[in-house]
């Protein structure tokens, strides 16, 4: 019937549909860690979405599709450590970041990884994100994290399609920068090794980027305290 919709236009929607959404979760954890994200990339709706980043057949075309974001000040001051005699003077710990989203949906390992880690290194930036289709094997995991200076981060798209903060049931979670970790333990005498733990692979952690050694206030909501801050120390 001429009023009937191909399979093929039907599947390419729904394709666009899954990957505005992982695109968009993308942006609010760049803004999240602290990253220079505008309101119009934080807004896009999913008609311009698919005009930018659709192929011919009205699927989405996924070389299109990288991100660039240099981090704001505050999270410059969050990523600086405490001056030491040694160091008088630190440099924030963070930089641009830039995202890949891998256009191939099988076959993915080292080959790819690689292309990806030369294109951080050359254009030197501080962090990378490569976002898959399938999962990566562990040792093409582990080669993301082989390029010295750079920090390599995977996700797959599937796991970005809900931001997982967003849920009521999750509590904020808000990094301290080196001086309120030192002021934290000082007021409770405490040593980071007796605050309570957070995997470096928890969930809410690898949404926010976070690495060893910093410490999280997370904030829960009460019903006869309004509001309560806990801390973690990720490991």
């Amino acid at each position: 019937m001429d009023g009937d919709i191909p399979a093929s236009s039907s599947d390419a929607s729904r394709e666009m549909s899954r990957l505005w959404r992982t695109w968009k979760t993308v942006h609010e954890m760049l803004a999240d860690r602290g990253y220079e994200v505008s309101e119009e990339e934080l807004k896009v709706s999913l008609e311009e979405f698919a005009r930018k980043y659709s192929d011919p057949m009205g699927y989405p075309d996924r070389t299109k599709m990288k991100i660039q974001a240099r981090p704001t000040e505050e999270m410059k001051f969050k990523y600086t450590a405490l001056p030491t005699k040694s160091n008088p003077n630190p440099q924030p710990d963070c930089g641009t970041i830039y995202v890949d989203f891998c256009p191939e949906s099988s076959s993915l390992g080292a080959k790819q990884v690689r292309t990806f880690n030369h294109f951080v290194a050359e254009n030197n930036f501080h962090t990378g994100i490569f976002i898959t289709q399938v999962p990566l094997s562990p040792t093409a995991v582990r080669m993301l994290n082989s390029v010295p200076g750079h920090i390599g981060e995977t996700f797959q798209e599937q796991d970005l399609l809900v931001n997982i903060t967003r849920h009521e049931l999750v509590p904020k979670h808000v990094l301290l920068s080196p001086e309120e970790k030192a002021k934290l333990l000082q007021r409770y005498r405490l040593k980071e090794s007796q605050l309570p733990r957070m995997q470096v692979s928890d969930p809410v952690a690898r949404y926010l980027g976070l690495r060893r050694g910093q410490v999280v206030k997370i904030i829960r909501k009460s019903e006869t305290a309004g509001r309560y801050a806990s801390y973690r120390w990720v490991i």
